[in-house]
């Protein structure tokens, strides 16, 4: 039977812009393991389609797999801000769209992160205004059709991967 591990110490630190945890469990076999731990804030990601079925993306460099990819919106939660507020307010600044939110659920980023990410949908979105971008964000705002999507989406080559999916099963679109 799987146990909850026991958590012995913690201690914060950064590696350049990231703040990591390396804590300290105690394994069911009495022994115990050191994992380091990224310390992020809870995000929101954004499966966007146009009343044309054509899926909103952001073309981006990322600095982890050394790539330009086709990405969905989306962005951390700022203090005093929730979810559905954060959503529109970071795909509206990272396309210059907008449309009608829903949420659709939540999902961890990955086994050693504390990042929450909430998955949204939105549909009848059309442009509004201009982009306003971070110091460190450059985007490109690309429309491409829902098939072209799913395969994209089944490519690998999408780092929100799991918001892509339930956003679809959601529409009933897989």
């Amino acid at each position: 039977m799987i146990k909850q591990w026991k958590k012995i110490k913690e201690k914060p630190f950064t590696a350049g812009f990231r703040k990591l945890i390396k804590k300290t469990f105690q394994l069911p076999d009495n022994k115990t393991a050191i994992f380091d731990i990224k310390h992020e804030g809870p995000v929101v990601c954004v499966l966007a389609l146009t009343k044309n079925n054509q899926v909103v993306l952001t073309k981006q460099f990322r600095p982890g797999p050394e790539k330009i990819l086709l990405e969905l919106p989306g962005g951390v939660i700022d203090k005093n801000e929730t979810p559905k507020q954060a959503a529109k307010r970071e795909f509206l600044e990272e396309t210059g769209y907008t449309g009608d939110f829903k949420f659709v659920g939540k999902s961890w980023d990955c086994a050693y992160s504390t990042m929450l990410r909430y998955n949204f949908i939105a549909t009848n979105c059309h442009k509004i205004q201009e982009q306003k971008l971070d110091a460190t964000e450059f985007i490109e705002t690309v429309e491409v059709p829902l098939e072209d999507f799913k395969k994209h989406l089944r490519n690998g080559q999408l780092t929100d991967i799991e918001s892509g999916y339930l956003g679809l099963d959601h529409l009933k679109l897989l």
